[in-house]
């Protein structure tokens, strides 16, 4: 097998030059083809709005899907986007020449502050229609607001911020009521906290946006033009509803941190994006004099938020002096610079133009561009027309991007389910880690890939990386689909080859002992692995060769126990006389077959250990299944381990109940061989039903024979009612087993006294004892004195029988008194039944002229009639109707046989020329044989009463009705 995969190893380098020169004549391997099959949409999908505004558009703020556009001088249009066909408009009912400067829309949709150039602002709630002026911010030009995303609702802003264009922050609030709308001013208050300055002096407030991080902590951003300012301090908790003045107060003797740069545009404006489901921003991109300023933010940092900062510097066509760019909104990968006729969309990984979208002369100058940060939708509108963009799947080629920054996970993030491009990110940075020589971390990555297999190992085998080209192995039999049984194979194969060579050549080396302990738990966590499991048992031929030409018995036994081969795992604990692991391994998985076939060499060495094993079995073993084992075992044993092979033979007759005949049979043998007071006493057991004996009968005579064990061939002789030859053989050990096998025939006793003469004939003539001869006359009722006369010597005097002959001559006596007595009682008995008979004859009953028939309850004396000694009276015809469907069918027969021969013989005769004395005689002959008809019928008809006899008694199990005719009887009820 070794050789097969040495060959297999070197056919990887022929494969490899036949992958080239497929790619070199456009021969696409099995991976993802990269085709496209229809044109994708741009990222930003541009839309005109369908809207002909009545007058210039001054200025237009979208949030929360709630659109509010400035026209002319004094009109305000308020869009539901939800409702585009429902618009309300609002007239702001100045008479002045102010004109609107700004609007601001808050997170809500539902708060609309408009600053005039006049130093004034206009506040207008959603749910109202009437616009209000907020007094205590007149004298204030506002170019910010910062909204407070945290306390803020529908009917309050909660504190906000508010920049002026002199560089003053505000804090206020805004609160309406509609029972107060009327009577009270909606700010509630408006109070400076602070002054933003540049090097020259105060500078407009162009941004402002709070957020709040972890452990309650805010963090305010404001922008002027060339500088950003970030404020961080903690609002005392249960005052949050006071507002900011704190954060700021610790800034009152000194600067906050801030970022600076030198150019000036006149104005700066920040963006920032906020993720779906989440409230804080995640990124921000700052527009200024030298470019655009954009990273992300870090709400865990201490003093500044600002994290991972770049700075995207203006191309060459973007002069800030004649086409500077206006505004700018931050997607989630990209931000968006509004220019006079253009919009630019520059991607934040690399800081590459990646869309641009060019406005034609006849829409006019474009003015303006935000986003609402709700749906993701970005506007831009100039004087007379309103654009919408939509953004659309912005990540498609982000994982690119982070493939070429080399951050492949983040790739992988942004095209998991994309396979064709997860692929190429794999590839790359399987690559990537190879020339970095992370070789481990490349073959992770390159079995995920669809690259060539041959390529793949041949790379790391160059590369001599075994142990890579082992993980790269692994990775790719786990990806293996099952139907791909030959390319599981053969990498389950190769596999094992690898592990092994590593194996040998980490055991010899002390100094890699750690190491080789893993890597052994690994190849074992690989042959135990449940996916691989079908393979290897498929192939276990292979890999048992395998284990073998590298002499690695450790994993052979571990790979048979895994495969469940419990088999070869005993067959080697024997071959290494481990007898005692072979039987533990036995006992542990219980296995009826291994036990059957290595018992025979088992027990040879460990008997009591193998015996108890069998015990622990219990019945899940066939006893007779182990017998060869026991009879190899103990014949070359000796007495003491062969009561090992009978404690399991005991176990199984008397634990288990076995009945089969050769356990019992070798059961026997073993106690004759070695415990003959065992056998009697297992024979007596067994009883004497030969139904019920287990055992061989004439195999156990023949075993008690040949081991001379006489009582024990007694009792067989007894148990085949072979009495004759028991008694024969008893004689031969002791009279009294004799006398007890001579009564042993109760109901044959011609042969019990024959048996009885043979126990006397032996006493009398081989022991010559008179008096155990006349004992046995006392001992058998059956033998009398001159039964054992002629058995006894002529020299016999007669002394010895004197009490014996008496008593004989005594018995005769009595028998001959008993008989007398016998047949005096027969002739008294005799004498009483001739007078019950002449009794008989002269009984008579009387019939009364009212009585009437049991069954019909007519009068009786109509027709003929039968009388009873109980006193019930039938006439014929009703008697015969009831009788007869209870007679045997033979009575029935031959009683319908003698109602024809009675109607015969009542029909007159037919010949009118007879002679008289012919006739007489006919006639006399007539009338005897129709008395003898008639006698002949009453004998069957009316031989006992019907309702008193023993016909009655056999009919209590008849149903009232008969079975046959109980629907119809059932029927007749209802």
């Amino acid at each position: 097998m070794a050789s097969i995969l040495d060959e297999y190893e070197d056919s990887l380098h022929r494969s490899a030059a036949v992958q080239h020169s497929r790619a070199s004549v456009g021969i696409p391997h099995s991976g993802y083809v990269n085709a496209r099959l229809e044109k994708e949409t741009p990222i930003f999908n541009k839309q005109r709005i369908d809207f002909a505004p009545p007058e210039k558009i001054n200025s237009l703020v979208v949030s929360s899907n709630q659109l509010c556009m400035s026209l002319g001088k004094d009109t305000l249009l308020r869009i539901d986007l939800g409702k585009p066909d429902e618009p309300n408009q609002v007239e702001l009912g100045r008479k002045d020449e102010a004109k609107v400067y700004k609007m601001f829309l808050d997170h809500t949709g539902s708060h609309l502050l408009i600053a005039l150039n006049t130093s004034e602002c206009l506040y207008l709630n959603r749910s109202v229609q009437k616009v209000r002026t907020l007094s205590r911010w007149k004298g204030h030009l506002v170019e910010s607001v910062g909204w407070n995303k945290f306390l803020g609702s529908e009917t309050n802003t909660g504190p906000i911020l508010v920049g002026t264009s002199q560089g003053q922050i505000y804090e206020a609030e805004i609160s309406v009521s509609e029972g107060s709308l009327f009577s009270t001013n909606p700010d509630q208050y408006f109070r400076q906290v602070y002054t933003l300055e540049e090097e020259s002096g105060p500078a407009p407030v162009c941004c402002l946006e709070i957020e709040r991080g972890i452990d309650g902590k805010f963090f305010i951003i404001a922008t002027t033009r060339k500088r950003l300012f970030q404020f961080v301090g903690k609002v005392p908790e249960g005052t949050e509803q006071q507002g900011f003045s704190s954060i700021f107060a610790v800034h009152a003797d000194h600067l906050p941190s801030f970022r600076e740069f030198p150019a000036n545009l006149g104005f700066s404006e920040i963006a920032f994006y906020t993720p779906k489901l989440r409230s804080s921003p995640r990124s921000f991109a700052w527009m200024m004099g030298n470019g655009v300023l954009y990273g992300t933010l870090d709400y865990s940092r201490p003093d500044s938020i600002l994290s991972d900062e770049r700075v995207w510097v203006y191309p060459p066509d973007i002069d800030i002096t004649v086409n500077k760019p206006i505004s700018i909104v931050l997607t989630q990968f990209h931000f968006l610079l509004l220019l006079p006729d253009r919009v630019k969309a520059v991607c934040t990984l690399n800081g590459q133009v990646v869309f641009q979208d060019l406005f034609l002369e006849k829409f006019g100058v474009l003015t303006r561009m935000i986003k609402d940060p709700t749906v993701q939708q970005i506007w831009i509108h100039t004087e007379k027309v309103v654009f919408r963009y939509h953004v659309q799947r912005e990540s498609r080629d982000v994982w690119k991007m982070y493939m070429n920054m080399n951050k492949f996970d983040l790739a992988k993030e942004y095209c998991k389910d994309r396979p064709e491009c997860l692929d190429i990110v794999l590839a790359k940075e399987a690559e990537h880690c190879f020339q970095n020589k992370r070789y481990l971390d490349s073959a992770k990555c390159y079995a995920l890939t669809q690259n060539y297999f041959e390529e793949i190992a041949l790379k790391f085998i160059e590369a001599k990386q075994e142990e890579a080209l082992m993980e790269f192995l692994i990775k790719k039999l786990s990806n293996l689909k099952p139907s791909e049984k030959t390319q599981t194979t053969l990498l389950t194969t190769w596999l094992t080859e690898l592990y092994l060579n590593w194996l040998g050549i980490l055991q010899g080396d002390p100094s890699q002992r750690n190491l080789y302990l893993d890597t052994r738990e690994k190849f074992r966590t690989f042959l135990s692995s449940p996916k691989n499991k079908d393979c290897l048992f498929n192939n276990r031929a292979s890999i048992y060769e395998l284990l073998a030409s590298h002499g690695d018995t450790e994993h052979m036994v571990y790979f048979a126990v895994i495969m469940q081969d419990y088999e070869r795992v005993v067959a080697h604990h024997c071959q290494h006389d481990e007898y005692d692991e072979a039987l533990n391994v036995l006992s542990r998985h219980r296995d009826e077959k291994l036990f059957y076939k290595f018992s025979p060499v088992l027990i040879q060495h460990i008997p009591k250990k193998v015996v108890d094993a069998w015990i622990s079995m219990g019945s899940r073993l066939d006893a007779r299944n182990l017998i060869p084992a026991l009879v190899n075992y103990s014949q070359s044993a000796s007495t003491q381990q062969i009561n090992e092979a009978i404690r399991y033979m005991e176990f199984c007759v008397y634990q288990l109940e076995e009945t089969q005949q050769a356990i019992h049979n070798y059961l026997l043998s073993l106690y004759a061989l070695c415990r003959p007071d065992s056998l009697l006493s297992y024979l007596e057991q067994a009883g004497t039903n030969p139904n019920r004996i287990h055992y061989d009968l004439k195999y156990a005579l023949r075993l008690c024979a040949e081991h001379g064990h006489h009582r024990a061939c007694v009792h067989i002789y007894k148990v085949m009612e072979l009495y004759e030859e028991a008694v024969d053989l008893a004689l031969q050990v002791d009279v009294d087993l004799a006398k007890s096998c001579a009564d042993l025939p109760e109901d044959d006793e011609e042969l019990r006294k024959k048996l009885w003469l043979k126990i006397a004939r032996h006493v009398v003539q081989e022991e010559k004892d008179v008096k155990k001869a006349m004992a046995c006359l006392s001992s058998c009722a059956l033998l009398k004195i001159e039964d054992v006369l002629p058995f006894f010597p002529d020299f016999v005097t007669i002394d010895h029988f004197k009490e014996a002959i008496c008593n004989s001559l005594e018995d005769y006596n009595k028998h001959i008194e008993e008989l007398k007595r016998e047949m005096e009682e027969a002739t008294q008995s005799a004498k009483r039944i001739r007078e019950d008979i002449q009794e008989m004859r002269n009984k008579y009953g009387s019939v009364e002229p009212q009585d009437k028939c049991a069954a019909c309850d007519f009068p009786l004396l109509n027709r003929p009639f039968y009388l009873f000694l109980c006193g019930h009276m039938f006439h014929y015809d009703c008697l015969l109707q009831a009788v007869f469907p209870n007679l045997p069918a033979y009575k029935q027969a031959k009683l319908e046989d003698l109602q024809k021969k009675l109607a015969a013989t009542s029909q007159p005769s037919k010949s009118h020329h007879r002679p008289k004395d012919a006739d007489t005689i006919s006639l006399g002959k007539g009338q005897q044989s129709r008395e003898q008809i008639k006698a002949d019928i009453d004998d069957i008809v009316a031989a006992e009463c019907v309702y008193c006899g023993e016909l009655m008694i056999r009919s209590i199990d008849k149903p009232f009705i008969d079975p046959q005719k109980y629907e119809e009887e059932m029927q007749s009820w209802l």
